[in-house]
């Protein structure tokens, strides 16, 4: 686990930047990939180059549902979202805290859809040129970049 992005993000939770489940989300998250990475890490050969992109939070989850209108109705009513943008029967925004937000995308199967990293001085044609170069598959949309993770999950990186 690197102490930096812990120490980080601690920081920024006393500084009154981070609620207090914003603090135990990001630090289970760092938590759970590094229990996934540690497994790969002692199979592979052990990294030699920089990171690709410096992560400085989770921006957003998006969720794939089979019933966009049904979902938003939940996450209202259960946990007190708040709908901030309404896209139809295809797509739905809602916040959930002053920084953190989940997206909702009509699919045929429910799931992640993907997750969203916060990356400083973000950039889309940088990043574009970073995916590119480090090998990953990459999959530009616009504004947005996105690529799997070993396993498929989409990841996507953004400001």
């Amino acid at each position: 686990m690197n102490d930096d992005v812990v120490e980080q993000i601690v920081s920024a939770f006393e500084h009154g930047q981070l609620s207090r489940r914003q603090l135990v989300a990001q630090l289970l998250a760092i938590g759970a990939a590094s229990a996934g990475f540690a497994t790969f890490a002692s199979a592979a050969e052990p990294a030699t180059k920089p990171a690709t992109f410096s992560a400085t939070s989770i921006d957003h989850l998006a969720l794939s549902v089979t019933n966009v209108k049904r979902s938003v109705a939940f996450y209202q009513q259960h946990l007190g979202f708040k709908l901030t943008r309404d896209g139809g029967e295809g797509s739905a925004f809602l916040n959930c805290g002053e920084r953190d937000f989940l997206a909702l995308f009509r699919g045929d199967k429910p799931g992640l859809h993907h997750f969203s990293f916060s990356i400083p001085n973000y950039n889309a044609d940088d990043a574009a040129k970073r995916v590119a170069a480090a090998g990953l598959k990459l999959d530009r949309q616009g504004n947005r970049v996105y690529f799997p993770d070993p396993d498929g999950l989409i990841v996507q990186v953004h400001t």
